[in-house]
């Protein structure tokens, strides 16, 4: 069985699934943070092709590969305890990861839209949403620390 299997590994699966949080975390703040940025440089100019370049290699390089294994890892736990899935914390959460994943989604096109020159949305939109993943990120906190319902 699967559960049997997994429940030796379950601490170093969590780890690494802790690991990958916060390394596509660090991702969802700062890539808002660059296309503010992006907004404020001279069109097609040296400043806005650096900035396209880094967002790029942030979202391909660390952002991507981060969701992919928070969510592989997170399914592997779930796997390893599936009594959480009917957890009211749980389902939360689980709505919140969504949410997250669907604003990275977002971000995602965005950044094709940055590279190819044009400047969606506005710099206090790029602020505010900013903002919306920290949320999230403490509803998610605290549904697995507390275990409220």
């Amino acid at each position: 069985m699967m559960q049997e299997f997994l429940l030796p590994y379950y601490n170093w699966i969590k780890s690494l699934h802790l690991i990958a949080v916060i390394a596509w975390m660090a991702g969802m703040m700062y890539l808002p943070r660059l296309f503010i940025y992006h907004h404020q440089a001279e069109q097609a100019g040296e400043a806005a092709d650096y900035f396209v370049v880094m967002e790029r290699r942030l979202l391909k390089g660390i952002m991507n590969p981060s969701l992919i294994a928070v969510w592989l890892l997170g399914l592997l736990m779930l796997a390893a305890i599936p009594a959480y899935a009917s957890s009211g914390w749980f389902i939360i959460k689980f709505i919140a990861v969504v949410g997250i994943s669907g604003i990275h989604g977002f971000y995602s096109a965005s950044q094709k839209k940055f590279a190819s020159g044009e400047k969606p949305r506005t710099e206090k939109f790029w602020r505010i949403i900013n903002e919306v993943p920290f949320i999230l990120l403490i509803i998610i906190v605290i549904m697995v620390i507390i275990k409220p319902f």
